[in-house]
């Protein structure tokens, strides 16, 4: 079986919704074998310094580096357990020395297979103002459209001071939420896409007849389906 790399702590509450969900797609008819998972928990807020300040060289050199470093620790492919990283997730494979597996790839062929047309995308306001997804997306005849600059300010705020933090409160979810509806009012949005893998701690289900794309999740049936390969 292949031997996976994550790169984590980006942050370390989704690396551990990572890990336990790898883990337990593995765990059937009560057997207790598991995947061989190198992780690479990496500084948070120096990945988003980066980000913020669009030092993308600085950006990929440091991911190509943690790369390199899980392949030398044995990793046959790798992974990016955060949507925002994903702005240079081209770059970074080309240089890569093992393939790696794109959660922005993986949600788009969810967003098909679920034949949605115009999705809402919550993220990082850094997810949100880039556009990584629009391009994969359209390309399947699926529109992307995001929050009002104000909902994407509190968006964004609330990741920063509390989700990525461990902070979940029902205020929050019940804002989220809300933000939602007025894109479905405003856009006609048939579904959303969890675009930061915090997102789905707080926001664990579906609402208002529409399918909350977790990205956690459909990243991680990817990563078993490659792992199972032969």
């Amino acid at each position: 079986m292949k031997q996976i790399g994550i790169i984590g702590g980006l942050g370390p509450e989704s690396t551990v919704d990572y890990y336990k969900s790898i883990i337990e797609a593995f765990r059937t008819g009560g057997s207790l074998a598991a995947p061989e998972i190198i992780i690479y928990s990496v500084n948070i807020e120096e990945v988003l310094a980066l980000v913020s300040k669009q030092e993308w060289c600085s950006l990929i050199y440091l991911l190509v580096a943690k790369i390199k470093a899980l392949h030398q620790a044995g990793a046959d492919f790798a992974v990016i357990s955060a949507n925002t990283p994903h702005i240079v997730f081209d770059e970074v494979q080309a240089k890569s020395p093992i393939p790696l597996l794109s959660i922005v790839t993986a949600t788009r062929d969810k967003a098909r297979e679920l034949g949605l047309k115009t999705v809402g995308l919550l993220g990082t306001k850094f997810t949100m103002q880039a556009n990584f997804f629009s391009p994969q997306l359209s390309d399947q005849d699926i529109s992307v459209v995001v929050p009002s600059t104000s909902d994407q300010d509190y968006i964004h705020d609330k990741l920063m001071s509390e989700i990525e933090l461990g902070i979940f409160t029902d205020k929050t979810r019940n804002g989220l939420l809300a933000v939602i509806e007025r894109m479905i009012a405003a856009d006609g949005i048939d579904g959303v896409i969890l675009g930061c893998t915090e997102l789905p701690l707080i926001l664990d289900k579906s609402e208002f007849g529409i399918p909350f794309l977790n990205t956690t999740a459909i990243h991680v049936e990817s990563i078993v389906a490659y792992m199972k390969q032969v």
